[in-house]
């Protein structure tokens, strides 16, 4: 199963929002996440609210919580469902609204919990 996972920015400066000196590293960290996503397979579209606002007024989930203010920025759709409103999700999180396997790689020379080695 294939889902698009839409993200809803607010008004940004560009795409991403990851421009300029003073960058937000939330922003950065969320940019790379999508990337990483992406490079899974699953199709990510972002939405901002300053280049794009005919997507937020066309899409009726977006523009029914926007009624509520735009405090539900960023919004996050999985295909046409809300899933999150006003944080951006971690990586584990989006990986699982998408279905992607996350798989951790064990830590090389790390001690096993308990273990008594450090």
């Amino acid at each position: 199963m294939s889902v698009t996972i839409r993200v809803f920015d607010p008004a940004m400066c560009c795409a991403t929002g990851v421009c300029g000196p003073g960058i937000d590293p939330e922003l950065a960290r969320f940019a790379a996440d999508v990337a990483w996503l992406q490079q899974q397979g699953v199709a990510v579209e972002r939405f901002n609210l300053a280049q794009q606002p005919a997507a937020f007024a066309t899409t009726p989930a977006v523009k029914d919580a926007l009624a509520r203010g735009t405090e539900v920025l960023p919004l996050i759709m999985v295909d046409d469902r809300v899933a999150i409103e006003g944080a951006y999700p971690s990586r584990d999180t989006l990986a699982a609204l998408a279905g992607v396997v996350v798989r951790k790689l064990p830590v090389a020379g790390g001690c096993a919990p308990k273990s008594g080695c450090c």
